[in-house]
């Protein structure tokens, strides 16, 4: 295990800083963490971060998904029913093992969130 004094890499660095700016009741994926990061096609690198993370980088790990909204843990895992809790928590539906990313989807398309009407409940 890393010492808390190892300095991140800056890649790293920007990766953590990407998936803590996810607000709470969104999700992204692997790949948009990535692109957001400014490493574009890196997205095993992102799982690998937040792995390597552990708890005490206290990153919101649970709101980052694979690219098609599917939780990226073995189903009934406790990994899989964590993720699952946590999302639920903060109002993210989860059918399954899968989030509509079209209405959970942190800024996904940017004109249908400024211009679109507002979801009736």
């Amino acid at each position: 295990m890393k010492s808390a004094q190892t300095a991140l890499k800056p890649e790293h660095q920007t990766i953590r800083k990407a998936i803590l700016a996810i607000p709470r009741g969104h999700v992204a994926s692997y790949g948009e963490i990535a692109a957001r990061a400014g490493l574009p096609r890196r997205a095993r690198l992102v799982g690998r971060v937040l792995r390597e993370a552990g708890d005490e980088a206290k990153l919101p790990w649970h709101r980052v998904l694979r690219a098609d909204g599917r939780l990226a843990f073995v189903p009934r895992s406790r990994d899989f029913l964590e993720q699952k809790r946590r999302l639920k928590a903060e109002g993210v539906l989860v059918a399954g093992n899968r989030v509509d990313l079209r209405r959970f989807g942190w800024q996904r398309d940017l004109d249908a969130g400024l211009w679109a009407p507002p979801e009736a409940d």
